[in-house]
C-alpha cells in the first residue's frame, strides 16, 4: 500500500494545555445533549408505538423537547470539534477529505432531520399512528451522522488507514472494518441510548406538579431503560476493551497512570449508576452518569494520544504567541453563557406558564 504524507501541524498561539482543558471541558456538554437527543427520541418512538394515555403524553413531551434538545446538540458540539481540529488538525483535516463524501453528507442529512424533529414536534396529533414512523426516520438519520462522525475519528486517530485512499480516490474511505469499530460506536450509541433514559426521567419532573402520574411514569421507563442499557453497554465496553491493541489496552492497566486512575474511577461510577438504579434513586444516579461521561471524555483524549504515539504528540505543537484570540475567546464565553442561561430562564418560564394554564 502506498504511503500518504501526513502534512505538518499548524502552530498555536498558546501552549496545548489550553486546548485540551478546553476541549475536556466542553465535550461532555455535546455528549450529555447528545444523549438526551438520541436516548429520549427512543423511548419516545417505543412510548408512542405502545399506546396509552401516559405512554402518548410523555411521547409527546419528548417530541415537544426533541428540536431545543438537537440545538443544543449542535452548538455543543462546534467548541470541541474545532478544539481537536487544533490539537491534531494535520489529521483530522485529512481524514475528513478521504471520506469526504460522507463528511459533506452531514450538513443535509442533520437538515432533514433538524425539519422531522419539527414536523413531529408541531404535527403530532395530526401525524396520528404515522408518527412514529416519521420519529423512526428522524432518529435514523441521527444515528447516521453519529455513524459518520464515529468513522473520521478512529480514521484520523489510524494514519496507517490514510494509505488506502488509493483505492477510495473518491472521498468514501471509511473505518469501520477496523477491528475496534463497531465496538467503539455501539458502544457509544448503547450509552446514549441509556443516559437518555435518565434525561426521560427529568422532563417528567418538569411536570411533577402539572402531572405528577405522567412524572411518575417518565421516572420509571427511564430508569429501567437506564438500568437495563447500561448493564448490557458493560459487556460491550469489555468486548470495546479487548478489541483494542494490546499496547492501548494496557494504557488503562498501569501502562498510564493517569488513564489507569481515571479507568479505575470510571468503573467506580458504574457500580454507582447501577446501585443507583436499582434502588431508584434518581438523583444519586443521575450525577454519577454525569461524572461517568466526564470520565469517559479523559479516556477518549488518552485513547486518541496512544493511538497517535509513534507518529505524534502534542509536545512537537510549535507556539507563536498570540494571546489576544484567547482573550477574545474567553469574552465570548462568557457572553455564550449569558446567553444560555437566559434560554434556559426562558425556557423554565414558559413551563411554569403552561403549567398554570393547564
Amino acid at each position: 500500500m502506498d504511503p500518504l504524507i501526513i502534512p505538518q501541524p499548524d502552530t498555536i498561539p498558546v501552549s496545548w494545555g489550553w486546548f485540551q482543558f478546553l476541549l475536556l471541558v466542553t465535550f461532555p456538554l455535546h455528549l450529555l445533549a447528545m444523549n438526551a437527543m438520541l436516548g429520549g427520541l427512543a423511548i419516545g418512538i417505543v412510548q408512542h408505538m405502545r399506546g396509552g394515555t401516559l405512554q402518548k403524553q410523555l411521547a409527546h413531551r419528548i417530541a415537544i423537547a426533541l428540536p431545543l434538545v438537537i440545538a443544543f446538540v449542535v452548538n455543543f458540539g462546534v467548541a470541541p470539534l474545532l478544539f481537536v481540529q487544533v490539537l491534531y488538525g494535520q489529521f483530522l483535516y485529512s481524514s475528513s477529505v478521504l471520506m469526504g463524501v460522507f463528511w459533506i453528507l452531514i450538513v443535509p442529512v442533520l437538515i432533514i432531520a433538524y425539519y422531522g424533529a419539527y414536523f413531529y414536534d408541531f404535527r403530532f396529533t395530526q401525524l396520528g399512528s404515522a408518527g412514529p414512523f416519521v420519529a423512526v426516520l428522524v432518529f435514523s438519520l441521527l444515528v447516521v451522522i453519529g455513524f459518520f462522525f464515529s468513522n473520521n475519528m478512529l480514521l484520523m486517530a489510524t494514519p496507517e488507514q490514510f494509505g488506502e485512499y488509493f483505492s477510495h480516490k473518491g472521498g468514501t474511505l471509511l473505518s469501520f472494518g477496523q477491528p475496534g469499530f463497531w465496538p467503539r460506536f455501539l458502544h457509544m450509541l448503547i450509552g446514549a441510548l441509556a443516559i437518555g433514559g435518565l434525561f426521560v426521567a427529568l422532563l417528567g419532573r418538569f411536570r411533577k406538579s402539572a402531572n405528577p402520574d405522567l412524572a411518575k411514569h417518565a421516572e420509571q421507563v427511564g430508569l429501567s431503560t437506564f438500568l437495563f442499557l447500561t448493564s448490557c453497554n458493560v459487556m460491550v465496553g469489555v468486548w470495546y476493551l479487548l478489541s483494542l491493541p494490546k499496547e492501548l489496552m494496557m494504557l488503562f492497566m498501569g501502562g498510564n497512570l493517569g488513564a489507569t486512575v481515571s479507568f479505575c474511577v470510571a468503573l467506580l461510577l458504574v457500580v454507582g449508576v447501577l446501585w443507583g438504579a436499582v434502588k431508584r434513586e434518581f438523583w444519586l444516579t443521575f450525577y454519577h452518569a454525569v461524572g461517568l461521561v466526564v470520565v469517559m471524555t479523559f479516556l477518549r483524549s488518552w485513547l486518541r494520544s496512544g493511538y497517535l504515539k509513534d507518529v505524534f504528540t502534542l509536545n512537537e505543537l510549535q507556539i507563536v504567541p498570540q494571546y489576544s484570540p484567547m482573550i477574545f475567546f474567553f469574552v465570548t464565553l462568557v457572553a455564550g453563557i449569558a446567553c444560555l442561561v437566559w434560554l434556559i430562564i426562558k425556557t423554565r418560564d414558559a413551563f411554569i406558564l403552561e403549567r398554570k394554564s393547564g
